[in-house]
């Protein structure tokens, strides 16, 4: 069974990120795809060590992502 991928963010220079699911697990990563410019070699990440990295647009739209599967907060 393939992984599940669903895209993040593209930056304007080609750069992708993609939030993606370890089949048969609840295992999530982010994949993120260079443009060819930078080698296109992609990578994964675990989520947690992702959003450890910074605050860059990608990492605001797996935030934003997040917040609208997990729901509003009861705060």
């Amino acid at each position: 069974m393939p992984a599940t991928e669903k895209e993040l963010y593209r930056s304007s220079n080609g750069d992708q990120w993609y939030l993606v699911q370890e089949p048969g697990s609840n295992r999530v990563f982010v994949r993120h795809q260079p443009n060819r410019a930078s080698g296109g070699q992609s990578s994964l990440v675990d989520v947690r060590d992702f959003l450890s990295e910074g605050h860059g647009p990608q990492h605001e739209a797996l935030l934003r992502l997040l917040e609208n599967v997990e729901g509003p907060s009861n705060a």
